[in-house]
């Protein structure tokens, strides 16, 4: 829905610009020798005065700085989004409404999404919008875990990584767990049973991960990449693994593979605003109404 959006904008801008183009040169001096011939303007006054432009340049006029605007804006530099599910909880809620930043991960043209500029690379710990490579008419939102080279292991809820190190190299990292440390229980409720929350340490990046106690998933359930075992995976150049922060309510990198850099859309930077949408089952309100805004969730994302 996003990229017909994009095309759209782009269909309109280019229509617009063209037409408003096209007055300028040839129909605006054309209205202006017919109306010296007929002598409706004065000496000095300005060439169209007394003349009614035709509908569809006025128009063009008026919204192509507005639509080329809005394209560039939402192209190359910033695109709201909003979080749909809680997969990426506690970090992200169902109703925020997050900026995410185009031209992090390099510049694409807003069609067919070619890269033409190098900006920069996602960094382990980035929270990053990306085109689902199962459906790519579909946006996922998850948080990189394993860039290309390492090898990711998820064990008993804990993830293990080996960076990537040059064959030979003396001083390659060995496989280790990511940090963890306890934080509280209850604060979030899934299926009647309360979340416990860890903060976790990813780079350079400190963040919170919920963890179900009640619920384990097997690892028969996850996708399975050749010569690996079935939770070890192997990123390939050029891609991504990254995984919800709600580890148990997340179908991310573990279940479908590896996001290929073609497929980023930018990172996600900070909430510009959030809504509440609970109510009571005897509620009159559509469900689509919010009830609230949480004015304290608005800020950067970690």
């Amino acid at each position: 829905m996003a990229n017909y959006f994009s095309i759209l904008l782009v269909i309109l801008t280019v229509v617009t610009g063209l037409i408003w183009l096209i007055d300028s040169f040839l129909w605006a001096p054309a209205r202006k020798e017919k109306q010296m011939a007929g002598g409706t303007v004065a000496s000095g006054s300005a060439p169209e005065s007394g003349y009614q432009l035709p509908w569809i340049v006025d128009t063009s006029q008026q919204i192509f700085p507005v639509i080329a605007f809005v394209l560039i804006l939402r192209s190359f530099l910033y695109e709201p989004f909003q979080i749909p599910s809680g997969s990426m909880m506690p970090t992200l809620l169902v109703g925020d409404f997050i900026l995410v930043e185009k031209y992090a991960y390099g510049l694409k043209d807003p069609v067919f999404r070619h890269k033409f500029v190098e900006t920069g690379a996602p960094e382990r710990g980035d929270v990053v919008v990306f085109k689902y490579p199962e459906d790519i008419n579909i946006d996922y939102i998850k948080r990189v875990v394993g860039l290309p080279g390492d090898t990711i292991v998820y064990q008993n809820k804990q993830i293990f990584i080996k960076p990537y190190c040059e064959n030979g190299a003396s001083d390659c990292p060995k496989m280790s767990p990511v940090p963890l440390k306890f934080e509280e229980r209850g604060e979030f409720v899934q299926d009647m049973t309360p979340l416990l929350r860890y903060s976790e340490q990813l780079g350079e990046v400190n963040h919170d991960i919920l963890r179900n106690p009640a619920r384990s998933i097997p690892s028969s359930n996850f996708y399975t990449q050749p010569g690996t075992r079935s939770n070890e995976w192997i990123v390939p150049e050029g891609h991504y693994f990254v995984m919800g922060d709600n580890r148990e309510n997340s179908k991310d990198s573990r279940f479908w593979g590896f996001v290929p850099d073609e497929n980023l859309v930018g990172k996600a930077v900070a909430i510009w605003i959030s809504f509440e949408f609970e109510r009571a089952d005897d509620s009159w309100l559509p469900s689509w109404v919010p009830t609230g805004v949480r004015f304290n969730r608005i800020g950067g994302i970690q």
